[in-house]
């Protein structure tokens, strides 16, 4: 059979980037925003059509995050953060919310070891009373990418190749040279950090910067930061390999039997906030994903602990079911105009939908644990008792009405329709402090990983060449000792 025969038609071939439509695409790396930085429009239909395609690419596992381990418990505030958010879950201290948490890796599928080298998924479900709020976030504070235009390409060169489906460290290493913003992740990424010994010493991150409101109605930019009561611990490669050879299922099993024994884990919450009338006086963006917030000059503020103290019932209803999505906020929690974030907004939710229908908030563990009224009904899946007469919105035979008012953001947006980079770009700086802020054994590790990933022998002399001028401009000792081991010249 001639595999060729069902493909479009090549009469008009060109050598340019299309839409699914066949038309021309001029910027397949910004996202459509009203000026540099943002909002970004729902009119940049490229940007949805790319989102949507690839949300629908696999059924029914996850795209990413698809091997994971769930555990329910609650979160306890233990300092006052109401001057600065008028959430009610965090309204004063002593105050209790149930939640769910689940933890993941994220490249690869759902049988996949837990001790592979990858992020890892920290996510957290409050059940509080005024709906839930999904805090979806991973192990490490920073991302490969700062617009979500590069998602799916980002996901596709970490996955399996498709021909082969083995992961290969060329197709990493091509992708991410063209985007120096991915160094600060890699320091992560490569450092020793990499492989977490478990789930329960392991921190956690919200990684987007998200928008606080008080009741007066002011603002604030904040990042929240999960960190371990019981420490940080990780596994070196050897470790790893003896760990994963017992038992693949090494993290899952740690948690619940942790959890059974009474050997609750609990991690402590902590937020950085900044006034965004001060967001112009650093020297990168605070709302670029690449980048942390340094503690020195904004520390972290406590704010309350999580506890894990009961496993889930059963696997499927409370994991694989289980459904996380950023643009679930609760009133005094907001979104930024962060590009990554704003693309999560849409592409979580579309995904959850594709996954598990539309009515998959019905499911009792993403349900929420208030009432909620609308209507939304009918559907796959839906399975929700419905025996009134009214299905629209307002009726004067219906009681329902409009909430309370409550604050969001009122920043004014002006600008142009714009397809670029933010302006405060400063990829190299933060990489080659964290780097420098390692003892020697441990920097001796990470080059050893870098120059790993980077002696796959279809990676080019081009593509080192470049990878070892972003090591230099991070650290010229650094890009020096890589070139020396890869017996490069370095450009720099």
């Amino acid at each position: 059979m001639d595999p060729y025969k069902f493909r479009p038609s090549s009469a008009n071939n060109s050598p340019y980037f299309t839409a699914n439509s066949g038309a021309p695409v001029w910027n397949n790396n910004n996202s459509l925003t009203v000026g540099h930085r943002g909002p970004i429009l729902l009119e940049d239909y490229h940007l949805v059509e790319k989102l949507a395609n690839f949300d629908r690419e696999r059924i029914p596992e996850r795209v990413v995050h698809a091997r994971g381990a769930s555990a329910k418990g609650f979160f306890e505030v233990t300092h006052d953060v109401s001057h600065l958010t008028c959430a009610d879950f965090l309204r004063s201290p002593g105050v209790q919310t149930p939640v769910i948490v689940r933890f993941s890796t994220v490249i690869h599928e759902r049988g996949s070891p837990e001790t592979i080298r990858d992020p890892r998924g920290f996510a957290v479900k409050f059940y509080t009373r005024e709906g839930n709020f999904d805090l979806v976030g991973n192990n490490f504070p920073v991302f490969f990418i700062r617009d979500g235009m590069k998602f799916p390409d980002m996901v596709h060169s970490l996955k399996p190749n498709p021909k082969s489906h083995i992961q290969e460290n060329w197709r990493i290493m091509d992708f991410f040279s063209h985007h120096p913003e991915s160094l600060h992740m890699f320091t992560f990424l490569f450092d020793d950090i990499g492989i977490p010994a478990n789930y329960r010493h392991m921190e956690g991150s919200g990684v987007n910067t998200y928008t606080l409101i008080n009741k007066a109605g002011k603002t604030y930019y904040v990042k929240f930061h999960w960190k371990p009561t019981c420490g940080v611990k990780s596994l070196l490669e050897d470790e790893a390999i003896k760990v994963g050879g017992a038992n693949h299922s090494h993290a899952t099993q740690d948690l619940y039997d942790s959890i059974a024994s009474g050997n609750y884990p609990e991690w402590k919450l902590f937020i950085q906030t900044i006034d965004p009338a001060d967001e112009d006086k650093f020297d990168f963006d605070p709302l670029d994903v690449t980048k942390t917030w340094p503690e020195d000059i904004l520390p972290l503020q406590p704010v309350g602990r999580l506890v894990l103290n009961k496993n889930i019932d059963n696997f499927f209803a409370e994991n694989e079911q289980l459904a996380f999505c950023p643009s679930i906020v609760v009133p005094g929690v907001h979104y930024s105009d962060d590009k990554l974030l704003q693309t999560r907004i849409f592409s979580y939710s579309d995904t959850q939908r594709h996954r598990l229908g539309p009515n998959y908030l019905q499911l009792p563990v993403n349900a929420p644990k208030c009432s909620h009224h609308n209507n939304h009904y009918d559907g796959f899946m839906n399975f929700m008792h419905r025996d009134e007469e009214v299905d629209y919105f307002p009726s004067r035979y219906d009681p329902v009405r409009h909430a309370e008012r409550y604050p969001i953001p009122s920043n004014v947006l002006n600008g142009c329709r714009e397809k670029q980079c933010i302006p405060k770009e400063n990829n190299f700086k933060q990489p080659g402090e964290r780097y420098r802020s390692m003892d020697p054994a441990r920097q001796e590790r990470f080059i050893c990983r870098v120059v790993d990933a980077l002696s796959d022998p279809r990676v080019t002399h081009e593509i080192r060449s470049i990878w070892i001028s972003y090591w230099s401009q991070a650290d010229k000792s650094l890009g020096m000792k890589v070139a020396s081991r890869l017996n490069v010249r370095p450009t720099m």
